[in-house]
This record gives C-alpha cells, structure tokens and sequence, in this order.
C-alpha cells in the first residue's frame, strides 16, 4: 500500500461543480519549466491565465536574479559600500526570510554564499568540471556575509555593507510558486496545483471531489519501503493549502577524480555537502519557506537536521544513501500527516 499525507490543518475545499473541467498551461522560467492545472472559472480565458502566470514568473527574475545583469539583486551585488537600497515589496519579503532562516539555522542557510556558489560552478559564471583551489575557497568565504547586511522594514530597504554577493536561488523558486498561486486566487480561481522546477502548492480539490494528490520526490526506490508486490512504496499527499519542496544532490552535480561534488554549498565550510543525505522534502502552507527550509536542512544532514526539524516542528523527509541502498527517515510533523 502507498502511504498517504493528509495536512493536519487542512480545512473544507470550495466545492467544484462535477461538469468541472482540468485546463493545464505551461511555460519556461528561472531557468526551468513551469505548469499549472486548474479548474478555470468561466470568464477567464486560458490566454490571459498564462500571460498572468508568465508575468508573476518574470517579475521575480527581474527582481531576485543573479544570472540577469539588470535584476534588482544583481544592481544591489554590485552596490557600492554603505549604500541603501529601497526594494520591491516581493524582493524585501524573500530577503527578509532568507536572512531569519540563515539567524535561525546559524549560517547553514546562508544567502551571501553566491560567491561559493560561482566559485564551483553552479552560478551564472558557467559550470566548471573539477574543484576549486583551497586558496580560492578560503578567499570565498572570507567575503563580507549575510550578517552584515541590514534592513530597515519600515521603508523596505536593505544596506549594501561592501562586497556582499546575495544568491537567493534556493529560496526565489519557492516563492514563484506562491506568486503565481496568490494570482490564480485573486482572479477567482478555486481550484490549482502549480509547479516550478519540482516545487508545487496546490489548493482546492477536482471535479471529482479528489484532492490534487502528488507523488514526493525521492531519488531511487527505498531500501525499507516497497509494496506488497514488492515495487517501491510511494508517499503521496493531498495538496490543498499545502506546498511541497525537494533539495536533492541527485538534481545538479559534477563528478572529478571519482568525487561527486553537489550543487549545495555547505557555507560553514565552503565545500558541497559530503554527507550520506540525498534529499530533503519539507511540507509547509508557503512554499518560499519550504524551499529554503528544505535548503538549509540539506546543509545540517540527517542529524543535526532532524534535531532542527523537531524543534521548529517542520515536516520534513530525509532520504540517506546507505550500504543496504536509500533509507528514510521522517521528523514527527511529518510523520503525524500519515492517514
């Protein structure tokens, strides 16, 4: 039997006429895929739907990227010292999280790790096929960090210190989902599931009175989980007021001298993550908390990670390589969502 997730505080779904029908669109943005299914009130068309969706998406590259020169986060990376900047309300709100997640996790998630981020390859410097030099990771991580920027909430502004490089890759995903979920709510749309590069929220439920049901990611069949007929048990969720994230090394990685280096920096060190952790699912109503999370999680490893899990009641889902293969491991709030 596949297990099943059902959200502790999912409250009733707007109920969808059973005539209902499941439009999809699709697109490319942040340098992936996205899509969209829904359940598409009368009055909108598909056509004004998708240049909707197409604009939220865009509108955070413009804002959040490093690998576009004329983005706002690019201009403040290359700010002069002591400078003050009043950003974008979307900007300052993914800004604001980035630097509590860095404070709460205390530097595993840190969003001034651009600078190692480039230096190994996984930047908008273009991908390298073997390690950095120690003397130019020490030069790294010797950069000014995230701690020494400050905001000012009340105008929405943010201090460019000197010499601070901002990547908030691993957050700015998450919060295009929920950009594009906040759109399709506001144009009266009851019922969706989004996706962005493998992170989804869903809200509502189908024709047929279904939640929007999804498979978690995981990166080979478990060790420890397989179905009576002996194929690899899944875990599926119902999405409704629900957002799913997944930091894995399977995704983006390179191999040298028989070392497999993953695109996750563990900042602390300067190196990629050399843990037995393979992947980190977290389970949150906003999915920009999800995808960091599940960043900063990946960073801690199993232990230091569940520990963290447990004392912020994060619902999270690790999957360790070991000998016997892939084995998993679940935090209470996650495992208190099994039906």
């Amino acid at each position: 039997m596949n297990r099943v997730l059902i959200p502790l505080t999912m409250a009733q779904p707007p109920s969808i006429p059973p005539s209902a029908t499941i439009d999809s669109l699709a697109g490319n943005s942040m340098g992936t895929t996205w899509s969209v299914k829904l359940v598409r009130p009368d009055h909108l068309a598909l056509e004004q739907l998708h240049a909707g969706i197409q604009q939220r998406l865009d509108s955070v590259v413009e804002q959040m990227s490093t690998w576009l020169d004329s983005s706002t986060l690019s201009r403040f990376n290359r700010a002069e010292a002591g400078s003050w900047h009043a950003l974008p309300p979307e900007f300052f709100k993914v800004l604001d999280y980035a630097l509590y997640i860095a404070q709460q996790s205390n530097g595993a998630y840190d969003p001034g790790v651009g600078p190692l981020v480039n230096l190994w390859g996984f930047g908008p410097g273009g991908r390298h096929d073997q390690a950095p030099a120690a003397a130019a990771i020490d030069h790294a991580r010797a950069a000014r960090g995230w701690r020494e920027v400050k905001l000012d909430r009340l105008e929405q502004r943010a201090l460019q210190p000197g010499g601070v490089y901002i990547d908030l890759s691993s957050i700015a995903k998450g919060f295009g989902v929920d950009h594009v979920a906040q759109y399709l709510q506001e144009q009266g749309v009851q019922s969706y599931l989004v996706e962005v590069g493998g992170e989804l929220r869903g809200y509502g439920c189908k024709p047929d009175n279904d939640p929007w049901w999804v498979e978690l990611e995981q990166p080979l069949p478990l060790s420890s989980a397989a179905t009576h007929d002996g194929s690899p048990q899944k875990n599926l969720i119902a999405l409704h007021e629900m957002s799913v994230a997944t930091s894995g090394d399977y995704r983006r990685f390179f191999e040298h001298k028989g070392r497999r280096y993953s695109h996750t920096i563990d900042p602390r060190t300067g190196y990629p993550v050399e843990h037995a952790l393979a992947s980190v699912t977290v389970l949150h109503t906003s999915c920009m908390i999800a995808d960091g999370l599940s960043t900063a999680l990946t960073v801690l490893g199993v232990q230091e990670g569940m520990d963290y899990a447990r004392s912020q009641n994060i619902a999270a889902y690790f999957v360790s390589r070991t000998a016997q293969g892939f084995e998993e491991c679940m935090s209470p709030a996650f495992e208190a969502m099994l039906d």
